[in-house]
Parts: C-alpha cells; structure tokens; sequence
C-alpha cells in the first residue's frame, strides 16, 4: 500500500455484490465497493458501511476485503437476505442487467463509532429501500463530515425527486453526461452542471464525458476539464467512473489542486479501462501509477 496518512478515514456506504453471468462466472463489484477498493490501494483507510449475506458470496466478500487489507468493521451479516447480485443475461448477443431486489445491502444498520470520518461517499442504488435511507440519515446525523453523492443511476431503481433529495445538502456530485440530463435537462454540459450545482447548493460537480473527458465546475464559476490519456487500449469501461470517484475523494481529502486531482483520476479511470472487469486484484497495478504521481 501506498503512504498516505491513514488519518484520512472517508466512509463509503452502498452495495458490494456480484455480478453473474451466464456461464457461472461471478465478478465483485458494486460501484461504492469499488471506490472503497481503490481507496485503499490508494493509501486511505476508508470504512465501507455495506451488509452480505451469511452465505458463500458473503464469506468471498470478506475474504477479498481482508486480503486487500480493508476494514471490515463496517461490514454487516443478514441471515435474512442474501448477499448482492446482479443477473446478466444474453438477449441476441446483447447483455441485460438485472439488479435483483431485496438483497443484504438494501438493509444494511449504522454503525458506531463515526468521531474520525472526515467524508461521507454514497451513492443512489442501496437507498432503495426506506432501511438503507435511514441508515443514511443516521450517520449523517451521527457525523458532521462533507457529503460527496456520486450519482449512478440505475434503472428502475430511482426517481428524480429522490435524487434531489439526496444532493440537498451534499458538498460535492460527481455524474456523468448521460444522468446530467436526466436530472438537470438537455443542452450544454457546462450549463446543465450549472443548474444542478446552483439548484442544490453544490461546492462542486464533476461531470465524466466518456472519450470527452471531464470537467470539475466551483460554485465559484472555475471550470477545469481533463482529456482522457490516448495511449490506452480500452478494453471494458465497467468501473471507469468509479475509479474516477476514488481519487477526487483522496484530492478533495489530501488537498490536491482540482487540476491534478481531475488530472489523476482521469489517471487511475484510463487505466482500468484496460482491465477486464473494474477491479485490479493485484497491488502492482496502482505501482506505477502512483510512482509517476509522487514525482509529478
């Protein structure tokens, strides 16, 4: 792991699941597990707040957090619910995506002991159910850390007024093109972040463009934009935007200018994009990376 000051204590609240294919294959993921994974490679020590069930899926879970060598503390058991899943299936050689309901994470409790959180990361999907969204409130109301609301809309599973209730308040948003039109309406990019950042009070939205890049735009009127690195072969987008959440999280929490914060997690979102999947299971893959970011 990395040497950043382990003080920087961010906690992710969301799912962690698996994705599960036809052919038996299952992948870990779960956009707030992800940004938590990558934080960790990234030297932070976050706290992941999540719920597995107790069965198999469950103990792989743990077993892959405790090799990586994050906190499980905030990992809950549901013998109630089974751990996340999601259901791909083939249809005419196209995948569909089923995010089956009532899984562990939708009831995952608040934890305790919230004193040294120093930034509180979520997103939209485990706030499907009233539990999840009372849990949220709870350690909102248990914790005075700035809120950063990574959007991620997954369909059916949102509905516009939720939303907006969830980035009231919050300090940062990050989304992508397509849900910035979905909660803020069609036209310029910079306009529509804009309107939502005015709309609810935000410090700051970070918008990803796909092979447009990024931009980052203050309440102050600054808007700094990113271009993706052009050396990569992509290979599969999953996990991209999550990478690129985790390192505006270390930038907002070590102070990074926002120019080399966009810069590097555009960095770290490259770089995945040349994966399989949206996890590196190996710690060398983040080596080079952040050679190259301490001599920047």
């Amino acid at each position: 792991m990395t040497q950043t000051p382990l003080n920087q204590r961010p906690l992710i609240f969301g799912e962690v699941l698996f994705d599960c294919f036809p052919d038996g294959n299952r992948v870990l993921g779960g956009a707030p597990f992800n940004v938590a994974w990558h934080l960790r490679a990234l030297g932070l020590n976050p706290l992941f707040v999540s719920r597995v069930g107790v069965d198999s899926a469950g103990d792989q879970i743990l077993a892959a957090m405790r090799d990586w060598g994050m906190d499980l503390s905030g990992v809950q058991r549901d013998p109630d619910h089974p751990t996340g899943r999601v259901e791909i299936r083939l249809e005419a050689g196209q995948p569909s995506y089923a995010i089956l309901p009532d899984q562990a994470y939708d009831y995952a409790a608040p934890p305790d002991g919230l004193a040294d959180i120093t930034l509180i990361y979520h997103g939209s999907l485990a706030l499907r159910r009233r539990t999840s969204r009372e849990t949220l409130s709870a350690i909102r109301a248990q914790s005075a850390a700035p809120l950063f609301v990574d959007v991620n809309l997954r369909n059916p599973w949102w509905d516009a007024k939720t939303v907006a209730g969830l980035l009231d308040g919050a300090r940062w948003c990050k989304l992508n093109n397509i849900e910035l039109t979905s909660l803020s309406g069609p036209g310029d990019p910079t306009d529509a972040a804009r309107r939502l950042l005015d709309r609810h009070g935000l410090h700051q939205v970070f918008v990803t463009l796909g092979a447009a890049g990024a931009f980052g735009l203050g309440a102050d009127g600054t808007c700094e934009r990113v271009a993706p690195a052009n050396n990569v072969a992509v290979v599969d987008t999953v996990g991209a935007g999550d990478a690129f959440a985790s390192v505006l999280i270390a930038g907002l929490l070590q102070g990074w200018p926002i120019t080399l914060t966009l810069e590097r997690a555009q960095d770290l979102a490259s770089a995945v994009c040349g994966l399989r999947g949206a996890l590196p299971r190996e710690i060398a893959f983040y080596r080079d990376l952040l050679m190259h970011w301490e001599n920047d």
